[in-house]
């Protein structure tokens, strides 16, 4: 008999976590105006709202944060995560950010001006919120595929060359200063980028000049994806394929509170210097001196661990086996996720789940708080909310697909609390015909409304 895979690590340390009861649960979303960002921590009994910064970090990890060196200038613990920077993915320059969508911010400074275009795979919401503040275009030329739950494609995050094409040719290459691609992609479902189409959007990017740029934030989960399902890549090891990956690459942003496995930290790298020295001023400005940007030492020693532990095959597949398992169980109780199952999360498709509550209700921000009052877990709206409001006509922009997203950190939640995560979906699912009324809006920001919007519910 084969033994069943266990996690490839033991635990040292727990944290206590409060099952509430229904009753609680009601107040306290009342009192967050129906936002579940607006939760405190302490009432969430399994917390899926995002898997950034929320994994657990190993023993080597927190060795390294005692040696880490707090120079304002010259650290060594920034010259140890440059060389591990410079090993894994190839590029030269690097700038230390405090997080992800810092290093959007400092970049993009750089590069993006009014009406520019910036064509890419489902850029996600920091990244289109960046871009459109700076009153540029975010074009989604995602395949078709992506936008199929039930379809099996390997690889959903690919971008359709044809389109991607058509808008180079329709458009003044002046004003495209580059084109994304966001690996794993989270908006299409956590889906992968398989290595022909990172290929072929290069090729169609030195046929036109363009720089491009990778969005890094699951870049280890991408490669163990492409290393089961892609032709040519079963016997190469995951850094490997990292390491090819980012040769087609200018450079990259990283969020690495995902695949970097620290609870903190981002950097921008790349291999083009005007790119670096563009970029140095605003990270001085925003972040900080350029050996530290927003990070300090001790985070910077922890990255250099992460990135290295997130690249052990063990490691991931162990990580992705989890987010399947719940994916399994869901698809067995006939709820409609996106499939494949993705690298981070599950991605339920909340308008198969709840076919009676209309798009502009908020369909999947409903389901959402329907699970936090069912079993007290905080999942994320992936939907019309989020989409936000077309910067110029200010109307709601209603997306392709309706998504619940349930993101598994890493290393956190045994498989008992997946299974109470399945049960409690199952038990929305039996009673789905009863919830026919959303929410609507009380108050939102202009910009990436979903983190602070209040909402209340729409009465018979």
């Amino acid at each position: 008999m084969q033994l069943p895979a266990a996690e490839p690590y033991k635990i040292k340390m727990v944290e206590p976590i409060y099952l509430s009861t229904r009753t609680e649960r009601e107040q306290w979303i009342r009192e967050a105006k129906y936002n579940l960002f607006n939760l405190r921590s302490e009432q969430v009994y399994i917390d899926l709202l995002t898997d950034s910064g929320t994994g657990a970090m190993s023993d080597r990890q927190w060795a390294a944060i005692m040696t880490g060196d707090e120079s304002y200038a010259g650290s060594s613990s920034y010259y140890h995560l440059k060389d591990v920077i410079k090993n894994l993915f190839g590029f030269d320059y690097f700038l230390p950010t405090h997080q992800g969508r810092a290093a959007e911010n400092v970049l993009f400074s750089a590069l993006v001006k009014d009406g520019d275009l910036i064509p890419g795979n489902s850029h996600f919401d920091t990244t289109k919120g960046h871009i459109e503040f700076r009153h540029a275009i975010a074009v989604d030329c995602t395949i078709q595929e992506s936008f199929e739950p039930s379809n099996l494609h390997p690889f959903k995050g690919n971008v359709d060359i044809d389109q991607l094409k058509e808008v180079l040719d329709n458009n003044p290459i002046e004003h495209i200063p580059f084109i994304i691609l966001t690996l794993t992609c989270n908006s299409s479902g956590g889906q992968p980028v398989s290595m022909q189409n990172i290929r072929e959007v290069k090729a169609l990017a030195d046929q036109y000049n363009i720089p491009l740029l990778f969005d890094s934030a699951r870049f280890a989960e991408n490669a163990w994806f492409i290393s089961q399902r892609e032709a040519g890549y079963q016997n190469k090891t995951i850094r490997e394929i990292v390491l090819e990956m980012s040769s087609y690459a200018d450079g990259m942003t990283m969020s690495s509170k995902k695949d970097g496995i620290v609870n903190i930290g981002g950097f921008i790298a790349t291999r083009r210097k005007e790119w670096y020295d563009q970029a140095c001023t605003f990270n001085i400005m925003f972040e900080g001196f350029v050996t530290y940007g927003g990070m300090a030492g001790r985070d910077m020693n922890a990255l250099a661990v992460g990135l290295m532990e997130a690249t052990e095959p063990d490691y991931l597949t162990s990580r992705i086996g989890q987010v399947q398992y719940l994916g399994e169980q869901l698809s067995g109780y006939g709820i409609t996720v996106q499939q494949p199952y993705g690298g981070h999360a599950i991605f339920v498709d909340a308008r198969a789940f709840l076919p009676y509550v209309r798009q502009e209700e908020f369909i999947a921000q409903t389901l959402s708080i329907e699970l936090y009052l069912e079993a007290g877990i905080r999942a994320v709206e992936v939907g019309t909310l989020m989409a936000d409001r077309d910067p110029l006509t200010r109307e709601n922009r209603y997306p392709k697909l309706e998504f619940m997203r349930l993101a598994i950190p890493r290393r956190v939640y045994s498989n008992l609390h997946l299974d109470v995560i399945a049960v409690a979906l199952k038990n929305l699912y039996d009673r789905r015909l009863e919830i026919k009324l959303g929410y609507r809006i009380t108050q939102e920001a202009p910009i990436l409304r979903h983190f602070t919007v209040e909402l209340e519910p729409i009465a018979m």
